[in-house]
């Protein structure tokens, strides 16, 4: 580093690192950190910088502040506006962490992070066990509605958190340079985040790994990826809560949670078919959920949670409209070929950046499985964490092609 940086610079560079990793440990810590990153940021007087996303972006916080004023019910929907404070890490890390090595620390750090709160699952894990025998409970029908959630509040945010840290320890290992130091380390955690995501039992989640672990394996080395079916039936044949977990994809037991799925799917697209341009608003789904179910689905719902859709699709156009839904995807889309052609110019081999955007596309592609099934980018750790990756993508496109990279 520069010692004669200003302070300030130095202050926001390390703030914005530490509230990007503090994410998994704690919400509250995480953005007071991020707080003091974007004081920091705008007193030291150093460039604002925002990645060439920064037009969709900004036409989906307009749809939904055009949403919120349509709706009739603004005080409901401005936790949807607040959340817009989430998205000054992406403004912190793509101005902050440039650097040589700073993204690629960051990920090794959620690696270290991730494992710890891994293990803290593993013991919830163990503890659960225990409840479930002592009450005398059949351990499935006890867990499911009981799952491990480290240090968060929700099984499902859990899951996530491990899974993009897995996504990008396992592109880190694939495609970075000197990436044998500490390997076993590396081995070490990436197996107790797996083990995590493994014993959280969300089935959404599983999907998603294996569609961002899939992809890095694609790339990295084709003939392994038939490892990952292999993997999952032993898994099944191993364990009778997995094979029980899997077979409630085509059987549900009352425990599970296809039936209210379905429920809010439906109810989402008729909410969908009568506000089709500026939706219900933002947080209408859940304060009018029960106008919109369909008069043919009966009564006592399935039990579940009706305060969001389960499906990131679904929601977006439900809350602000078709037009906002679209944005977001243009997004999403737009990550995907911005990073897709930075690795297409990138040299033959291991580099920093290409270790930074196949797993920005990994990571992509992971929330665009699990969105099928999930709320997921309307969780703030998991969108906190999906804007730093983003975030760092965008720095790596930033390099020149072939330029030296610190390992």
């Amino acid at each position: 580093m520069n010692p004669s940086e200003p302070f300030l610079s130095r202050a926001a560079r390390w703030l914005t690192f530490a509230s990007a990793a503090t994410i998994l440990f704690s919400i509250a810590a995480s953005q007071f950190l991020l707080a003091l990153a974007l004081a920091s940021l705008l007193l030291s007087g150093e460039k604002l910088r925002l990645p060439r996303i920064k037009w969709p972006l900004a036409l989906f916080m307009l749809g939904t502040v055009v949403s919120l004023a349509f709706s009739g019910e603004p005080a409901a929907g401005l936790p949807q506006i607040r959340k817009f404070y989430v998205f000054a890490e992406l403004l912190v890390v793509y101005s902050c962490l440039r650097a040589p090595g700073l993204p690629r620390w960051l990920f090794l750090t959620w690696a270290g992070f991730a494992s710890i709160t891994a293990l803290r699952g593993v013991a919830q894990f163990a503890g659960k066990v225990q409840q479930a025998h002592a009450l005398g409970l059949n351990f499935y029908d006890y867990y499911v509605g009981e799952r491990i959630t480290g240090f968060t509040s929700h099984w499902n945010t859990f899951g996530a958190e491990e899974m993009f840290a897995a996504i990008m320890l396992g592109s880190f290992l694939f495609f970075a340079p000197s990436f044998r130091k500490r390997l076993w380390v590396w081995i070490v955690c990436g197996f107790l985040m797996l083990l995590a995501v493994l014993l959280t039992e969300t089935r959404g989640i599983w999907v998603a790994t294996a569609v961002g672990g899939m992809y890095l394996l694609w790339f990295w080395n084709r003939k392994l990826v038939v490892l990952v079916p292999v993997a999952a039936l032993a898994a099944v044949l191993v364990s009778p809560v997995i094979r029980e977990r899997v077979e409630s994809f085509v059987k549900p037991r009352a425990v599970d949670s296809n039936a209210f799925r379905l429920v809010a799917w439906r109810t989402g697209i008729h909410m969908i078919e009568g506000h089709p341009w500026l939706g219900v608003g933002p947080e209408g789904v859940k304060y009018h959920f029960e106008d919109w179910v369909p008069a043919d689905i009966p009564r006592p719902l399935p039990a579940g949670w009706y305060g969001h859709l389960h499906n990131i699709y679904l929601q977006y156009a439900a809350e602000r409209g078709i037009p906002t839904m679209l944005v977001m995807m243009w997004l999403l889309g737009q990550i995907l070929f911005d990073f897709w052609r930075g690795l297409r110019g990138l040299p033959p081999g291991r580099s920093n950046q290409r270790f930074l955007l196949q797993g920005g596309i990994a990571v992509v592609l992971a929330t665009l499985a699990e969105g099928f099934v999930e709320y997921n980018l309307g969780i703030t750790p998991v969108l906190t964490m999906f804007l730093v990756v983003v975030a760092c993508g965008y720095l790596a496109l930033d390099e020149p092609p072939g330029k030296p990279q610190a390992s």
